[in-house]
């Protein structure tokens, strides 16, 4: 039997891999957008377009942001390996005072790599737990971590791993702070 290689960098593989990586099926997604599973199946494979309405449904059921899904045209022989400063794609969760951007070329890897700026004085209040590994490195600016009931305070050039256990993130300090994530599996 041969098996297709799927498409790296395109629309349907990327609403996959975010499918996937929510542990949501085919069947169920496509029940609760009302549609069949043959469509769903021809748009992750990139055989069918979604219209816009189509994937603000999809997007809100996978609690991403549209715009996320959305990539700019890169040249070609860039497809799936570069992301330019102005390309990047804005991802994450959209809480106040974080701004992430997808640093990956796009969502079907093992691991996604995120550029995450954090305001000053902003924070979440509610921990995050995620069935996920995560290394965070801070690029400049201070940051407070929560992980597992225990504060670590991180400064530029510090690092820190999530797996699985429940966290939060502070920024008390009068400036922003700029961090890279490596998150496995992509959660955006």
């Amino acid at each position: 039997m041969i098996h297709a290689t799927p498409q790296h960098g395109t629309l349907g593989a990327d609403l996959r891999a975010l499918r996937r990586a929510r542990g949501v099926t085919l069947a169920a997604l496509a029940d609760q957008l009302g549609r069949s599973v043959g469509w769903l199946s021809q748009v992750e494979r990139d055989l069918s377009q979604p219209s816009i309405t189509d994937l603000r449904e999809i997007a809100g059921l996978l609690d991403v942001s549209v715009n996320s899904l959305f990539r700019s045209d890169a040249p070609s022989g860039e497809q799936g390996f570069i992301v330019r400063r102005d390309a990047r794609r804005p991802i994450g969760s959209r809480a106040a005072g974080l701004v992430e951007e997808l640093l990956s070329p796009d969502l079907t890897d093992d691991f996604e790599v995120v550029h995450s700026t954090f305001a000053p004085h902003s924070q979440i209040k509610t921990p995050v737990c995620r069935a996920t590994q995560e290394v965070g490195f801070v690029m400049s600016g201070r940051m407070d971590i929560w992980i597992k009931g225990q504060t670590h305070h991180l400064n530029a050039g510090d690092s820190f791993r999530v797996r699985g256990e429940p966290f939060r993130w502070m920024n008390p300090y009068d400036a922003p702070c700029v961090a890279i994530w490596v998150i496995a599996p992509p959660v955006y």
